[in-house]
Parts: structure tokens; C-alpha cells; sequence
């Protein structure tokens, strides 16, 4: 697992405890003394969370720490809480052209519009979406479906349909899943 990045943002004393400790900590720790470093620094870093004693304007993954003393290991756990957070929110939002998918709550997004989606239509969008060229009906019942046979079945076809429908219903595109003589595709 990679390390997770720990900037402490104007709190030197709390950042030479931190730095002491850090070999032993799944965290790599970094000082930022103004906010143009700490501009930078969520920049170039990933997987990171800023540590203050007061909230900051227009930066996202901050932990306020404004009562001291604290435990120790009571703090370390309170921080590994918040990096898996942001780890969740991160990994549960996925662009697939000017749309986002909300993968935890199975929604398609466009402005102000929500399309409530089933895990199949959300595979099938993620699996459409990660290829540059037209996925063929075999290929889609293999990979989404796990379902192996020569047998005819419209399964994928009305599948697509509907998920299509849908989509026109709620966002009136006609071009997001095109249907080509092949297969399907996203644009």
C-alpha cells in the first residue's frame, strides 16, 4: 500500500512530534509553513490530508486538530479514519465522458440530473467505457454476464436497450451507448 501523505499546515511543534515518529507510521510527513507551499503540496501529492488547528478555505482533506493534549494512538487512529475516507469518496466517483458515475450510490450524473442505475447497467457503462472501440455482443456477455455459451440470447441486446431508454428519458442523449453494426460503444 502506498504511503499516505500527512501535510501539517502551521504547527511546528506537532510536526517535530510527527517527523520523530515517522518510520513508524503508515504516513509520510510533511511541513507546510504558508499556504502557497501547502498550495503546492496537494498538488504534486496524493493521497493526502492536511493537518490544522483551524479549518482553511478551498482545501479539501483537512483534519482539524484544535484540542491538545491528545493520545497518541487515539489521534493515529482518528487519522488512518480519515485517509480511508477520502480513499473511499475518491475511488467511488468514475468520468465517463460528461458524465460521473456515483458508484456507491449506482447513480449516473449530468449537471443537476440523477439516473438511478442497476449494478449491471453500471458494469456495462464501465466496461463500454474503457475501451476505445466497439465492443461486440460475445464479448460483453463474456466480461459483464460471466455467461460463456453459443447459445442465441437477447440478454445483452435488452439490456442495452433499456439502459439506453433510460438515458434519453432523463439526460435526452441519444449518443452516449452507440449502437454500431458490432457492437456498442461510448463516446
Amino acid at each position: 500500500m502506498d504511503k499516505q501523505n500527512l501535510i501539517i499546515f502551521k504547527y511546528n511543534s506537532f510536526y517535530n512530534v510527527m517527523k520523530e515518529l515517522e518510520e513508524n507510521l503508515n504516513f509520510k510527513i510533511f511541513k507546510a509553513s504558508n499556504e502557497k507551499i501547502l498550495n503546492k503540496m496537494k498538488y504534486d501529492l496524493k493521497n493526502y490530508l492536511v493537518i490544522t488547528s483551524k479549518k482553511i478555505n478551498n482545501i479539501n482533506n483537512q483534519f482539524i486538530l484544535d484540542q491538545l493534549p491528545t493520545k497518541l494512538n487515539k489521534l493515529i487512529e482518528k487519522l488512518n479514519v480519515q485517509f480511508l475516507k477520502i480513499n473511499f469518496l475518491e475511488n467511488s466517483e468514475l468520468n465517463v465522458g460528461k458524465y460521473k458515475i456515483d458508484l456507491n450510490s449506482r447513480k449516473l450524473v449530468l449537471k443537476n440530473k440523477t439516473l438511478k442505475l442497476t449494478e449491471k447497467e453500471i458494469n456495462i457503462i464501465i466496461y463500454l467505457s474503457k475501451s476505445n472501440k466497439v465492443i461486440g455482443i460475445d464479448q460483453l456477455q463474456s466480461e459483464v454476464w460471466k455467461y460463456h455459451s453459443n447459445l442465441e440470447t437477447h440478454t445483452v441486446e435488452t439490456h442495452i436497450y433499456r439502459l439506453r431508454k433510460k438515458i434519453v428519458n432523463i439526460f435526452n442523449d441519444n449518443e452516449f451507448i452507440l449502437s454500431k453494426k458490432n457492437g456498442y460503444q461510448i463516446k
